[in-house]
């Protein structure tokens, strides 16, 4: 634009005051972006101008640049922008494949669109971080990692019948392969047998404190027994009172288990939420092996509370209906994310 300075006329003053990049690029600037936006831009001077007035500073010209930058602010409702969806990650576990394969299940996961996952649900041939010799994890961290996947979530089993002393080293053996796996969480779904529910308490403690040192987070969430209610849930927080314990919130259990309104059963509980099990049930007792929309889970109503709340995620889809092939279970795991965006995109900003 202005590399002959001579040939444009310019004040030679002027030349020596400004660098012609910074010129350049200011200009670039304040121009280029109000004429994307159909925005009125300062007018950049003519060379007539510039040969004609007095010496053009580098401050003035910047602080008549920054003038003309500052009008070409536009708010983002200016576009027609749609709300934000929360940016929470929605991942599957590995329960709709128990009939098949390890490979079979992650291939699955996979080809639905999910890139994290949880291995929950134990089969006979898989134990995950249970019981499971450090050749078998390496094998199955490699399977994982193969395909582009992350495993973030495990299953920790107590022994509450057992010695304290052979049950705390059960424990042990759990988080330590769940460390080695590279998974962050492990869930405890409590017991249904209120005389272990002291012994399963003392055994929670001990486990929150020893993932704790670990780096790993435990949790609970809604499933009967112990932990049936906000109120069950709320009591085991203070009986195992460890800060290392969280709530995965399942809506779906919620109805199974109980029959009560998962959104009024949220709400005592919010603030312990660190994830959410997604599942859907028709009623009590009814079944949660279902495409999402099928049940009383109202997703809507729940992420919307969750986000107010400031929830950071994840999402971990548990449930769909399980076909007579993996093939066809997949496809409806992949029904069944698509179903979560579709309700994250409607929430309103």
């Amino acid at each position: 634009m202005f590399r002959d300075s001579e040939r444009m006329g310019m004040d030679k003053t002027c030349i020596e005051s400004v660098h012609i990049g910074e010129i350049r690029g200011c200009w670039s600037a304040a121009m280029l972006l109000p004429a994307a936006l159909s925005i009125p831009y300062f007018a950049a001077p003519s060379p007539s101008t510039l040969m004609n007035s007095s010496p053009l500073t580098r401050r003035r010209f910047l602080q008549g640049a920054s003038l003309g930058l500052a009008g070409c602010v536009v708010p983002r409702s200016a576009f027609g922008a749609k709300p934000a969806t929360p940016a929470w990650t929605i991942g599957c576990l590995n329960r709709p494949w128990v009939k098949w394969s390890a490979d079979e299940m992650l291939d699955g996961i996979r080809s639905a669109g999910y890139r994290t996952i949880g291995l929950q649900t134990a089969t006979p041939s898989d134990k995950w971080v249970g019981n499971s010799s450090r050749d078998y994890l390496a094998a199955l961290k490699e399977k994982v990692g193969s395909r582009g996947l992350v495993a973030i979530e495990g299953r920790l089993t107590t022994k509450d019948t057992a010695p304290f002393e052979s049950a705390t080293a059960d424990i042990r053996q759990q988080v330590d392969n769940a460390k080695f796996l590279g998974v962050t969480t492990l869930i405890n779904t409590g017991t249904a047998k209120p005389g272990l529910y002291e012994p399963w308490y003392r055994l929670m403690n001990y486990a929150a404190g020893y993932a704790a040192d670990a780096g790993i987070r435990l949790v609970t969430k809604p499933h009967g027994g112990v932990v049936g209610t906000s109120e069950d849930l709320l009591r085991c927080l203070e009986k195992i009172n460890h800060r290392n314990l969280g709530i995965w919130y399942d809506a779906g259990n919620v109805i199974h288990y109980t029959g009560k309104d998962p959104l009024e059963e949220l709400e005592p509980i919010l603030a312990h939420v660190t994830a959410f099990t997604a599942k859907d049930c028709p009623a009590k007792g009814g079944e949660v092996m279902i495409q999402f929309g099928q049940g009383k889970v109202d997703f809507s109503a729940i992420f919307r509370r969750l986000k107010k709340a400031g929830f950071k995620g994840p999402i971990m889809v548990e449930s769909c209906a399980v076909g007579s092939s993996a093939a066809e279970t997949t496809a409806n795991a992949r029904a069944n994310r698509e179903f979560l965006e579709r309700v994250l995109e409607s929430l309103p900003a």
